[in-house]
């Protein structure tokens, strides 16, 4: 079979692999279409080598386990593969364990389906297992004390999926920092109940006075921002949150929880005022200690899906398959994404039938 290795560069070289083995608990893809992650390009740069980086996995299961209940050969499905193991989504054939596999309603394209696994599970455990907010069936029918939620980069894959749960579990007033996309980001939250929309372009000191203008929440009420993720943790992100925290003073909400801030990078957590508590989103902890989490959530996102309360992020295709990883993870590297997401037909590949 085709696959793709990723190097420092980033630098994409296309080789003929073995079609994977699995063990009794994994599925084995035939690949339809692939989906790619900043992380694709920034881990080969920071530790080197060389590696099929890819995560997202959309396709048709070829073979299942001895121990696999749930699908069968033929099934469409997507899953997340485990990041910096062999046998990832850059290739014809694609190997996921079952627990991080799901159905693709028949409403969904593959195409669709590759945006979701690794940003959509990274917004969930950022906002449920990172920062403690309550999940969307906690209190149902219920509305509860205002919560304020900071994201930074809504528009990113992560912060759409992000707001989405967040809309979910009914969590208000969201404020989203974004760029280009702020219409976008704009038809995802619900004005009327304090969620807004700032612009970073605007420059650092107008965001920071943005997000303590929104905190003033309704009828002047001030609000302790107690929940923080940020999707970016690059440039002025981090910096700009550690001012927002600065200058809230109070580190814990009306009802007592200590303010909490993740991010999808490692920080330095000398920038964020004392009484902070940080985290690193680290969505690989669902193929570790928080498999369940990850198994409910990737059968909730199903759910969403098929009654329409959860939508997968913008897809661009790139095209040529395998052979456009290179340009979609270079325009990653140099900014160009915005609210999107890249995604490869592998049938594009040159060599590989169709």
């Amino acid at each position: 079979m085709k696959e793709a290795l990723v190097s420092k560069g980033p630098q994409v070289q296309i080789v003929d692999s073995p079609i994977p083995s699995i063990n009794d608990d994994q599925v084995l893809i035939k690949v339809v279409v692939s989906g790619c992650n900043p992380k694709d390009w920034k881990l080969p740069d920071l530790y080197g080598g060389s590696t099929n980086q890819g995560d997202d996995i959309a396709g048709i299961v070829e073979k299942v386990g001895a121990n696999v209940f749930e699908f069968k050969p033929g099934d469409r499905v997507a899953a997340f593969h485990e990041m910096q193991t062999p046998h990832g989504s850059y290739a014809e054939y694609a190997v996921a364990w079952q627990h991080t596999t799901f159905h693709i309603p028949k409403e969904v394209s593959f195409e669709e389906a590759a945006a979701i696994p690794l940003a959509a599970m990274t917004a969930a455990v950022g906002l449920y297992l990172r920062l403690g907010l309550p999940q969307p069936w906690s209190f149902p029918g219920q509305r509860r004390h205002p919560t304020p939620l900071l994201i930074y980069g809504a528009s990113s894959a992560v912060g759409i999926y992000t707001l989405q749960l967040a809309q979910r579990s009914d969590i208000h007033p969201v404020i989203c920092v974004a760029g280009r996309a702020c219409d976008y980001v704009e038809g995802f939250i619900d004005r009327s109940k304090g969620d807004t929309v700032l612009d970073y372009r605007q420059g650092d000191e107008a965001l920071v006075a943005g997000i303590a203008e929104a905190l003033k929440g309704h009828q002047g009420q001030q609000l302790t921002l107690a929940h923080v993720l940020d999707a970016v943790s690059e440039g002025s992100s981090v910096p700009n949150i550690a001012e927002v925290l600065r200058r809230a003073g109070e580190k814990k909400d009306a009802s007592g929880v200590k303010a909490k801030a993740t991010f999808v990078l490692g920080v330095d957590k000398e920038i964020l005022p004392e009484g902070v508590e940080t985290s690193m989103t680290m969505v690989g902890s669902v193929h570790k200690d928080a498999k369940d989490f990850g198994y409910v959530y990737y059968r909730y996102f199903v759910k969403g899906l098929l009654e329409g309360w959860f939508k997968p992020q913008k897809i661009e295709v790139v095209p040529g398959g395998l052979g456009g990883i290179q340009t979609a993870l270079q325009n990653l590297k140099d900014g160009k994404a915005s609210a999107v997401k890249y995604v490869f037909r592998i049938g594009e590949t040159e060599g590989v039938e169709r």
